[in-house]
């Protein structure tokens, strides 16, 4: 269960930002979905693809010239699939100050060799898991 969380940190440079200046949702996707790939990863340790993202709330604009945490957790476990929340906090980079900005669930799924679903957790592990559903 240590492994049920990850964090990632990105700098939002121009590159990545609109019209707006602020950062582009698709490329906020983009990092979300990499960072509930991790947190899915090392979870279970089998490969993972994502198969949905549920409702994305886009709460504040990231700007450019900010950082940004993505912090993913394992929320559910079922019997081939997790749920994965992330959620994107934003901090200024001359001010002690973070605000949250976008959260999101995705759905992800392990899968054996032959890209078909598998368990997502060995039977010995069953009982180490309190969110899971079997």
């Amino acid at each position: 269960m240590a492994m049920a969380e990850s964090r990632v940190i990105k700098a939002v440079f121009p590159s990545v930002t609109n019209h707006h200046n602020t950062l582009f949702g698709g490329e906020a996707l983009a990092w979300m979905d990499e960072t509930a790939f991790i947190a899915a990863t090392r979870f279970c340790r089998k490969p993972i693809v994502t198969v949905s993202s549920d409702r994305i709330d886009f709460k504040k604009p990231i700007p450019a010239g900010t950082m940004a945490e993505l912090i993913a957790s394992v929320i559910h476990v079922g019997n081939t699939s997790l749920k994965v929340e992330v959620n994107i906090y934003i901090e200024a980079m001359d001010k002690d100050q973070r605000e949250h900005a976008i959260r999101g669930v995705f759905t992800m799924v392990a899968i054996d060799s032959e890209r078909k679903p598998t368990a997502v957790l060995t039977e010995d592990l069953f009982d180490l898991c309190p969110t899971c559903q079997f």
